[in-house]
């Protein structure tokens, strides 16, 4: 009774893969010494397939269903094993059962600003982070260029590469497009489609299909953004002349408490704006009702220094081309 309990044991007559746990993309059915009846049972389940490899060889692939195993059933591994001529049986094969169900919430982001030159900012690093979804299309593929014929195999370990993947094909994307980051960071949904476009042949070649890929935030350093800030301001004012109105009005009533009184607190908010000395003198001409009659002295030394701020300002895209040339044209109809 021992003897025939012993050769029971040596022979399988069920094939199935019960997913016990989250996360586990392959897993290889436990064969030991074990041996296939013909006639034997598989059962792939729903968001399941199943594959067989033979001596190394990838043999057949099956879908989700309930299969009996004969010459039939089995059309490649009959021809690897020669059994056109006489099923032999039992028969030792490796089955391999793979996941099917997409994986959610998988994360992407910028471990390191990428670097892309922009239309508006010139050289600028930007950094994006968002959400993708995958799974198993094709575990021929799979098995060739990822799991391989380990025991089972992980989404954790598979997450490092798909996120390099990515990131490798966002970078590619913002420098070919030439698209300023204005126009991406206000187009996400666009630039997301182009990008799940340009991976799906990546992602292909390793039996898997993209299903989903979102870009959540794409964003400037932090002292660029400022920069930004700053130049959103000046054009909700009207540009820098309203802009420095706008200052002077709100500077008004601390003018008394500053060192110096109006031309000191001009002075001091106009560093920034290379606009010093106009600061000063649309203070005195806000508390001074007759002073906007009076044409105020040209200083050449002045204007040429405020010319050269208003061109570092343009060069750091706080001001545009535009208006520099005509707070320019401004200044140099003022010296002759």
């Amino acid at each position: 009774m021992a003897l025939i309990d012993f050769i029971k044991k040596q022979f399988i007559d069920v094939i199935h893969w019960t997913e016990a746990e989250d996360g586990v993309l392959a897993a290889r059915f436990p064969m030991q010494d074990f041996e296939i009846q013909q006639g034997a049972q598989l059962t792939v389940r729903d968001s399941q397939m199943a594959l067989f490899v033979n001596e190394g060889q990838v043999a057949d692939v099956f879908g989700a269903g309930l299969y009996t195993l004969n010459t039939q059933t089995l059309p490649v591994l009959t021809y690897l094993k020669n059994w056109d001529k006489l099923f032999e049986s039992p028969f030792k094969s490796d089955v391999y059962f793979y996941s099917t169900r997409i994986q959610l919430d998988r994360k992407w982001g910028t471990a390191n600003p990428i670097t892309i030159r922009d239309k508006d900012f010139g050289m600028v690093r930007l950094r994006a982070f968002g959400l993708y979804s995958y799974r198993i299309v094709d575990p021929k593929l799979f098995y060739q260029q990822i799991s391989g014929t380990r025991e089972s195999y992980r989404s954790e370990e598979l997450e490092g590469q798909l996120r390099n993947t990515i990131m490798a094909g966002m970078a590619d994307l913002f420098g070919e497009s030439g698209i300023p980051f204005m126009d991406m960071a206000g187009n996400q949904e666009e630039l997301a489609r182009a990008l799940r476009s340009k991976l799906d042949a990546t992602f292909g070649n390793l039996g898997l299909k993209l299903e989903t890929l979102l870009v959540e935030n794409i964003s400037l350093p932090e002292e660029l953004q400022k920069m930004l800030d700053d130049r959103i301001g000046v054009n909700i004012m009207g540009g820098m002349q309203s802009y420095t109105q706008f200052q002077v009005a709100n500077a008004i009533p601390l003018a008394a408490q500053n060192e110096g009184g109006l031309a000191g607190l001009g002075a001091g908010m106009g560093v920034g704006f290379g606009v010093g000395q106009q600061v000063a003198q649309s203070l005195g001409q806000a508390l001074t009702p007759n002073a906007a009659t009076a044409a105020p002295p040209v200083n050449a030394d002045e204007i040429m220094a405020t010319l050269e701020k208003l061109h570092g300002l343009m060069t750091k895209g706080i001001l545009s081309s535009a208006e520099f040339e005509a707070k320019k044209a401004e200044l140099l109809k003022k010296l002759a």
